[in-house]
């Protein structure tokens, strides 16, 4: 199965555009609607009005204005032209739109400020705030004076599109003009210079306001202390908040700011507070709590908010259950997120495209493949289209199961759809490939991204480079990083330490060192991994006593050692028969890290049981035991095989049962007993 190609298959996607020549000859290949009424003398505005606007199909608007417009029984109105140019305007067809507009005056009809705001409200949609800006400086010699609602519109656009620099001037402008501010205009001024963390200036704004007689609304208050939240400021939002008579929307503010510094405890006395006060908390005030908490893992207590809000009359929305949803998806628990899923379907709330890729995403991460798809067929029956992110999920989804066939015509099917693949989707991809060693499409897939103009990130040369390094195949991974480099991709930690762990395990230590180095000099942050990825290859390789010489260097770094790096050393002196060594490092990793693990003890125990020290290692099991770690299976096949190397097994095996029979654990809690038998069997 082969995967299609992106780009022929989007151009077909691709809506056509209208075409529209001067004397509004539309080409499209939609059937004549009849005509009897063009040429009808009782043809009036509102029936003319009335078919555009009810009209859906933009063709078929268009071929009626025109076939009105050549008939001698109607001339188009400013009404007229106004509802086709509002539909235009929803489906974005700006060129037939200033087509229009020039037409109405070359015919004397003045354009009306509704017109002018959809303009500029289709430019910022699009993100098109400079053709936004020369339809409002050409308003007058389209016959339609500047207002304040055309003022508000343009300055909204450019704050979308944080055109700070221009918001100013067009205030200016307004001013100019003569046009006094409204508590709209300033609220969108106090946002913008709030998102320019200019702060006092926003507070010096919001005291003209009232100078000027506007009262400022829950809008300007809550965007100032969302601000101030941002900076850090808590005290100082609180403090407004009090100043002030406060509303939901100006306490849910300061609830979004206390849940960024994690004081939970404030938040809910702020609910308190809201509820003593005679100011019921909302639906997004308990939302926000119930995101937070099940971001933080705290589901069960987003539980009980939700009982709570419920027991005050606060519906839940679609966010709600799927900020719940997500909570028990990521602690996989499937059923309780299932569970969740069927109460918002019973309380009325439609699933939306973000409740069904969470849904999709949540299954898929869980490794539910079959239920993942039964809902991505739903949501397709429910005409509910699915985007890159929900492909994205699923192609994830069966990589993480090596299904190769499923993920290649999930893409497929994504490319059928005309939606195209951004660098997450790409990404899942190389790494089907590579779970499937199919390194070579791997290849040609970040090579297709490249020419697609879709930058590969450094996660996407991370997951080829794994996938080499795990087949053993270092020479190419390392390849790749040089090509990394070349388009202008920085390999991270992760990047390297793959790297490493790759000419660790074929014994390349000279180019190892010459990768350590290379990090070194690019300022790459060394980790724990990193060390422990060289400790572990020169114990395989080089003896545990160069790995020891890296312990130190890593010490001297500054980077604690970990039980993995302490487990490594103890495994190679094991290995090595220098069992004394390795429990002088057993003995040493309390002091070091304050824990050992039962792969430590489990270690030790079979070097003893493999130099038929069978009694010794019992004095180990002991002490595991007496600091409540668990013997696991490998633990106890190394004492078995030990049983049968020792010609004494019976005595060591009944002094075993002995110690497990009558609780005798308590003569060790001291500890003194093992400090003894360490000094007897080890002359330490």
């Amino acid at each position: 199965m082969c995967l299609k190609e992106g780009c022929q298959l989007l151009l077909k996607a691709r809506k056509p555009p209208l075409q529209m020549t001067l004397n509004l000859n539309l080409i499209s290949d939609r059937p004549q609607i009849q005509e009897q009424n063009c040429n009808s003398p009782l043809l009036r505005e509102g029936d003319v009005w009335n078919r555009l606007k009810h009209e859906k199909s933009i063709p078929i608007a268009l071929q009626y204005f025109k076939s009105v417009a050549d008939s001698k029984g109607f001339k188009h109105t400013r009404l007229t032209y106004g509802t086709l140019i509002e539909k235009l305007t929803k489906a974005n067809e700006m060129d037939i739109v200033q087509y229009l507009m020039q037409q109405m005056k070359l015919e004397g009809i003045p354009c009306s400020e509704y017109v002018i705001i959809d303009v500029i409200k289709s430019y910022a949609r699009s993100g098109s705030t400079e053709q936004a800006l020369k339809t409002f400086y050409r308003i007058q010699d389209l016959g339609c004076q500047p207002t304040v609602k055309i003022y508000n519109h343009l300055l909204d656009a450019l704050l979308k599109e944080s055109r700070f620099n221009m918001i100013t001037p067009v205030y200016s402008n307004m001013k100019k003009d003569g046009i006094e501010p409204n508590v709209f205009t300033y609220n969108i001024l106090i946002k913008a210079l709030c998102q320019n963390d200019r702060i006092d200036a926003a507070y010096k704004l919001l005291m003209e306001m009232g100078n000027k007689g506007h009262s400022p609304d829950s809008v300007s208050y809550s965007t100032i202390v969302s601000s101030l939240c941002r900076a850090g400021m808590l005290k100082e939002a609180n403090e407004l908040v009090m100043k002030i008579q406060p509303t939901v929307a100006t306490y849910n503010a300061l609830i979004n700011g206390l849940f960024g510094e994690l004081r939970m405890k404030e938040v809910f006395s702020l609910v308190d507070e809201m509820v003593d006060k005679g100011i019921s908390p909302n639906v997004i005030t308990y939302t926000t709590i119930i995101n937070v908490l099940c971001k933080m893992g705290h589901v069960k207590l987003s539980l009980a908010v939700l009982s709570q809000m419920l027991l005050r009359g606060c519906s839940p929305n679609i966010f709600t259950f799927s900020s719940l949803m997500k909570g028990f998806f990521e602690e996989s628990r499937v059923h309780e997120a299932l569970d969740v899923w069927g109460q918002m379907i019973q309380e009325g709330c439609m699933p939306n495209l973000i409740a069904y890729n969470i849904l999709i995403h949540g299954l898929c991460s869980n490794r539910n493949l079959t239920k993942a798809l039964v809902a991505f067929d739903e949501m397709e029956a429910n005409n509910c289209r699915p985007n890159v992110k929900t492909y994205s999920a699923l192609i994830n989804g069966f990589s993480k199961v090596r299904d190769y066939k499923g993920a290649t015509s999930m893409w497929n099917r994504m490319m059928s759809e005309g939606c195209k693949p951004n660098v997450v989707v790409y990404t899942s991809m190389v790494d089907v490939f590579c779970r499937s060693s199919m390194f070579d499409h791997a290849q040609s897939l970040i090579n297709n991204m490249l020419s697609e103009k879709c930058t590969p990130n450094t996660i996407t040369f991370n997951t080829l480079i794994k996938g080499l390094c795990d087949a053993g195949k270092v020479g190419w991974a390392m390849n790749t990083l040089h090509k990394m480099r070349n388009h202008g991709c920085p390999p991270n930690t992760r990047t390297y330490n793959q790297l490493l762990d790759g000419l660790s395990r074929e014994g390349n230590f000279e180019e190892a060192f010459q990768l350590l180095n290379e990090m070194l000099g690019a300022g790459v942050e060394l980790t724990t991994v990193t060390y422990n990825t060289i400790i572990h290859g020169f114990c395989q390789v080089a003896g545990v006593d160069e790995a020891l010489l890296i312990v130190s260097k890593m010490i001297l770094k500054g980077i604690q050692p970990d039980a993995i790096t302490f487990n490594l050393i103890v495994h190679a002196y094991c290995k090595a028969k220098k069992v004394r060594n390795a429990a002088q490092i057993l003995g040493s990793m309390a002091n070091e890290i304050g824990y050992r693990d039962v792969f430590t003890y489990t270690t030790l125990i079979s070097g003893l049981s493999d130099q038929h020290r069978l009694e010794d290692a019992m004095v180990y099991l002991l002490k595991m035991l007496n600091e409540s770690i668990v013997p696991n299976v490998a633990t106890w096949n190394a004492l078995v095989h030990g049983v049968f190397r020792n010609t004494s097994c019976s005595v060591a095996v009944q002094s075993l049962d002995d110690i497990l029979d009558d609780g005798e654990k308590q003569i060790y809690s001291d500890g003194s007993f093992f400090m003894k038998e360490q000094q007897r069997i080890f002359g330490i």
